[in-house]
Order: C-alpha cells, then structure tokens, then sequence
C-alpha cells in the first residue's frame, strides 16, 4: 500500500494547474532558485514556495544546495516508476499523456549539473553503499564491476561487456561511506564504442566532451534511505548528457527492486546497451 500512497502524491502533484507551470519551467531550464521560478513565472515568492514543497514530496522535484542557495531540479524517478509499473501492459495509446511526461521529464537537456535523480529505498544505508560498490551487486543490476579501494584520489577500473576500461583520470573524488560517494566517469575507448555500435560520428562527439562526474547521496529516513544522484559537469546540450538521461532512472529502478525484492527488473535483466544509457 505504500506504493500506491506515494503513486496518489504525485498524481495529486501534478493536478494543479500551477504546479505543472512550474515543472514546465524546470522543464525549459533546470537547476533554477526560488527567486528564479517566481520571476520567471510571475509567482508570488510564497506560492512559489508552498507548491515546490508539495512537488518535493511527491519526489517530482528535487534541491541540491549551492552555497547559499537552493537549485531546484526535476526529478524523473517517479514518472519511471509509472512507466515501469503499468505503460508496458496496456497500450501505448490509451497513455499517450503520461509518456509524453515522462519523455519530457527525461529527454530535455538542461544546465549544470544536468540530471539530478531521487528516489526512496527500503533499505539501509549500509547495505545501499555496498550496492553501489561492490561487485556482486553492481553486477546484476548494471552489468558493471569496479576495481577500487573506495578512497578519495583513488584509482577506479570498470569491467562491463568483457572489456575492462582503466585511465590516470578515473578516480574516486569523495568518499564518506554511507553518506556520500563521487567519482570521475569512465573513458569513452574505441574498444568500448566499438562494442556498443557507436558510429564514428557518435564516437568523436563524445569522446570531444569532457569527463563527467557522478555524486551518490545517502540519506537515512526511518526504514528507508533518500538516495539522491547527481551528474553533473556535462557538457550542455551535449550526447552524454542524453544518454544518461535514459540510462539512470532505468538503473535505479533496478537497484532498488534488487534492494527491496532481491531480484532485478524482467526487463533489465539483459542489461542491454540501450538499457543501460550507453547508446541511442
């Protein structure tokens, strides 16, 4: 039943009017303040306020502080989970709106940091951190293993597809277990653009971007844990930035059907490269 309760925040969410205007401005430029939203939308500050706090609880928005002030983001998770839960069985026409949201959540390239994610796991935080870093997990739910010790300035190696990807410039930039894990992204190399069919336009584009940075936030609420994901220092409009935002809500969906259930998402199973946000 909690499921469904958390699923009647975010439909009651999106029912005002105001509210849609509001995600429809973080739609068009994300990452904005208070002050921003209400100029934008010619709100008053107090609205403005009172309705991002509902959405915030419906898990649609999402805040990442920067010094003194609050950037607000939208968050796709939630229209995920819909998508994930019922689209698949029945036909795409009869939720055309929905998806359409969905996409619009998920497909619109914004500033940095580009693609912020939260989404609610029963789990604890320890066990959490160990889904994130160790191998037996990371490997059933991303097709993915690391080789590190996890320390700050640590050297990180990524095995996925039979190839094992190593560079001076992966490393572990923050490391506090249990709250908070940042990391520099992998090496685009020509072995591992070759086996994801990435043509050689694809290739050079991403290989011209700069490296990116994902930061995993963990949040002890109760019996559940407010993880909240971060990439950021991608390059604005450009095809990492698309990419990761069809890959992350799809592999968080696994991660916490794999916490809560101790099994993977049937159709994640074959962690594809598209499923996993390695390609178009």
């Amino acid at each position: 039943m909690a499921a469904y309760s958390h699923m009647d925040e975010v439909f009651r969410a999106l029912a005002d009017p105001s509210r849609r205007l509001l995600l429809d401005s973080l739609n068009e430029r994300n990452g904005q303040t208070l002050r921003e939203l209400g100029s934008r939308l010619d709100m008053a500050r107090q609205s403005v306020s009172k309705h991002l706090a509902v959405l915030e609880a419906a898990n649609l928005v999402t805040t990442v502080r920067r010094g003194r002030e609050k950037h607000h983001h939208l968050n796709a998770a939630p229209i995920n989970e819909i998508a994930e839960r019922w689209i698949t069985r029945y036909e795409q026409d009869r939720v055309h709106a929905l998806a359409d949201l969905k996409r619009a959540l998920e497909d619109t390239p914004v500033e940095k940091p580009s693609f912020v994610y939260t989404t609610y796991i029963q789990t604890t935080p320890e066990r959490l951190w160990q889904a994130l870093t160790e191998p037996a997990f990371t490997e059933r739910y991303w097709a993915i293993t690391f080789d590190s010790d996890w320390a700050p300035g640590s050297a990180m190696t990524w095995h996925t597809r039979g190839l094992t990807i190593a560079d001076p410039e992966q490393v572990v930039v923050e490391s506090e277990p249990y709250r908070r894990l940042s990391y520099a992204w992998h090496t685009l190399t020509p072995e591992w653009a070759e086996s994801l069919d990435l043509t050689d336009e694809a290739r050079d584009r991403l290989a011209a971007e700069p490296r990116s940075k994902v930061t995993f936030e963990i949040e002890p609420l109760g019996e559940q844990v407010k993880l909240t994901v971060i990439h950021d220092d991608l390059e604005p409009g450009g095809m990492a930035g698309s990419l990761m935002s069809h890959g992350w809500p799809r592999v968080l969906a696994n991660l916490k059907t794999l916490l809560e259930t101790g099994e993977t998402l049937p159709d994640l199973q074959q962690n594809t490269p598209a499923r996993l946000g390695l390609t178009h």
